[in-house]
């Protein structure tokens, strides 16, 4: 029997829509994204209309069509002296022509979270990133491919390093003042430059704790610990049991990405309302081709974080990818990023998918 059934309508206040979310500048969408330059404080992430400026990667490596990050995202290692192409498809869905930028500029992860420098900020990375075109007119309804050059000097020191490959456009104030509107919307790329052998990406769940937010919605957060040498991007869900009972599954919030090393919770808000327990929980986490999931008993409490309880791990999980010769792309199936041209009022606004 379902929780879902039991307690249909006992929404939590404050839970997260399946459909609609808020997307903070820095922060990640898990899919299509549509900026609303007007907004006041933040883009929405809205994965039913496409009117905007949008943008997407076309190709991805063959050995790594079973990482969805690859197919969203440049996700690459190579050696020093490479390169490599990409094509990125950059499309106009709204009623009006717009001339599209196109460049390269800095990203890092902190706190956290993938987070991209204002302006054409350059880091090593995107001084090694070119596009064959600079600047596009497109007309309404109109698609152009784009493709984009990493060139790893000879000399480069090993590590993994962060940037985005931006589409900009702007509009000018009208008549009598106002604010010049510059939105943009990017591919994230994530590179790793050293030998032979990748470093390999892996992540262990440390503890799961019970928690309520102070409008009583009910969390479960797990620690997350980064033990690879790759970044991650972690996607996942939340079930619960208790005897009969099943509750979920919960999807965590997206926007948690840790760099190697790095450490910290992610969390899965519960949509509805469920007794207090104690419940079995299953956390399950993904990033690309890895996946773990931890279990552990919990008991949400009245107010703020119960005790943490340690999680049993599963032995770890790994997609199988193809062996094949490196440098063969195909298309990337991926969710485009769009930037909706609207609002008066927004000077600037940045979307990465």
């Amino acid at each position: 029997m379902r929780i879902h059934d039991l307690l249909r309508g006992l929404l939590v206040a404050g839970a997260i829509a399946s459909a609609t979310a808020t997307l903070h500048a820095g922060a990640i969408a898990s899919a299509t994204a549509t900026l609303h330059p007007g907004a006041a404080a933040a883009a929405t992430v809205d994965h039913t209309r496409e009117n905007g400026i949008g943008i997407r990667l076309v190709d991805a490596p063959l050995q790594a069509r079973a990482d969805s990050r690859a197919r969203r995202y440049i996700v690459d290692h190579l050696k020093p002296g490479t390169v490599i192409h990409r094509r990125v498809e950059v499309s106009n869905t709204t009623g009006s022509p717009w001339v599209v930028s196109l460049y390269p500029a800095a990203a890092e992860i902190r706190d956290r979270a993938f987070r991209f420098a204002p302006g054409r900020t350059p880091n090593d990375l995107s001084t090694w990133i070119s596009t064959n075109r600079h600047e596009i007119l497109l007309a309404p309804g109109a698609r152009s491919m784009v493709t984009a050059t990493v060139d790893v000097p000879k000399g480069a020191a090993p590590g993994e390093r962060y940037a985005m490959i931006w589409a900009e456009v702007a509009k000018d104030p009208p008549p009598g003042g106002g604010l010049r509107q510059v939105n943009r919307v990017g591919v994230r790329v994530y590179l790793s430059v050293g030998g032979d052998n990748p470093p390999a990406a892996d992540f262990t769940i440390d503890t799961l704790t019970a928690q309520r937010a102070p409008d009583g919605q009910q969390i479960v957060s797990a620690q997350v610990r980064n033990t690879g040498g790759r970044a991650l991007d972690l996607t996942g869900e939340v079930t619960l049991t208790n005897g009969g009972l099943t509750a979920g599954p919960y999807q965590v919030r997206t926007g948690t990405t840790l760099a190697p090393g790095d450490a910290g919770p992610v969390t899965a808000p519960l949509t509805e309302r469920v007794p207090d327990g104690p419940w079995h929980v299953r956390f399950h986490l993904e990033s690309g081709l890895v996946r773990h999931t931890a279990e552990a008993d919990i008991h949400f409490p009245v107010a703020g974080a119960a005790r943490m309880a340690a999680a049993t791990m599963d032995d770890g999980g790994f997609l199988v990818a193809a062996i094949v010769t490196a440098g063969i792309v195909l298309p990337a199936l991926a969710a485009a990023s769009f930037l909706l041209i609207r609002g008066r009022r927004r000077a600037r606004h940045d979307a990465a998918p």
